[in-house]
């Protein structure tokens, strides 16, 4: 069988980028299980690769057929778009509008078919609007660059995965988001990408919104009005929902139980606390719901560590592994040639 080419996005390069992507790269299990490039600024990843100390090569590149994918050589689609002695660690419009431009090339090569995959590095949402893009983040890029609406975030880690009904958006403006059809959308996502990742029978919790559930309407009626019916009608499908589950209780079950494989979420800070609590760094961000797969590392930029090696690989080597992973399973024919 042929190994999935991933497109790795650098990210901003004033932050953790760079490294991380070096260092998982520096694995040869990485191009044992796929070809993986970069989309981004040879020069910076030069300056990575001394960083980190690693013997490896940066080999500059204009396509991804262009690449040898070879362990001890990194491939990078340059776009040498921003100056090699980029400050680390400041917000800088230039490294936001760059990081923008690795994640628009790597999409367009993904819906040419030229990758199988794309896995992002962290990106800060501040340069990203001084360098004029007014976008909440990673998420909302793919979505809009891809034509898509009905897109959603997912976090995985060793012990649990969650889903997102609303993500980048004010906490009081959740309530009126969380809605029947958004809700029955983010289950669907939920199901489809599970069996993507090889679960036959997935089994999906729905987090309810309010404390209890909302007891009854005494702490808020969106339970029973929205996320109800969004939950019945799955069942309906004949697939394994429950729901609404406490949000107080249902991570323990899914995570120490294992009664099961994902949990939707109704906002933000629901999925990811639980998710940063049990695997701060080991943790994966999946957006689906997109015409090709797409992980990503579920950290920030690091502005405190950039530049200086010391950022964990952990979160990227396990993005990788994963996009490898769903990329055999949706090309299995492609790439058993």
């Amino acid at each position: 069988m042929l190994r999935p080419i991933l497109g790795i996005t650098m990210g901003d390069a004033a932050g953790v980028g760079p490294e991380v992507i070096v260092k998982a790269l520096a694995d040869e299990e990485m191009y044992r299980i796929a070809r993986p490039l970069v989309y981004g600024d040879a020069q910076i990843m030069e300056r990575a690769v001394r960083i980190v100390g690693t013997p490896m090569k940066c080999r500059a590149i204009a396509a991804p057929a262009d690449a040898t994918y070879e362990a001890g050589t990194i491939d990078v689609v340059d776009l040498a778009n921003l100056p090699a002695d980029l400050p680390f660690a400041q917000v800088d419009g230039r490294a936001g509008r760059s990081a923008y431009e690795y994640i628009e090339r790597a999409c367009g090569d993904a819906m040419q078919h030229e990758i199988h995959a794309i896995v992002t590095a962290p990106l800060n949402k501040e340069a990203l609007h001084l360098g004029g893009l007014n976008y909440p983040g990673h998420t909302e890029i793919l979505g809009s660059l891809m034509g898509q609406t009905k897109y959603s975030m997912m976090l995985t880690s060793p012990k649990l995965r969650v889903i997102h009904v609303t993500t980048h958006i004010a906490l009081h403006d959740v309530p009126g988001r969380v809605k029947k059809e958004r809700i029955a959308d983010v289950i669907a996502l939920a199901h489809d990408t599970l069996q993507l990742m090889g679960i036959a029978e997935p089994r999906i919790a729905v987090a309810g919104l309010n404390p209890h559930c909302g007891e009854g309407g005494l702490f808020g009626d969106e339970d029973d009005r929205e996320i109800v019916p969004a939950v019945e009608e799955a069942r309906a499908k004949g697939w394994n929902v429950t729901g609404p589950v406490p949000p107080d209780s249902v991570f323990y079950r899914a995570a120490n139980l294992d009664e099961f494989d994902i949990v939707v979420v109704m906002y933000h800070d629901q999925g990811h606390i639980p998710i940063k609590v049990l695997g701060f760094d080991s943790g994966v961000n999946v957006t689906v719901g997109l015409p090709c797969i797409r992980t990503s590392v579920d950290h920030g930029t690091a502005f405190p560590v950039a530049g200086t090696g010391k950022a964990s690989e952990n979160s990227m080597c396990e993005a990788l592994k994963l996009a490898a992973q769903m990329a055999k399973v949706k090309f299995a024919n492609e790439l058993a040639e």
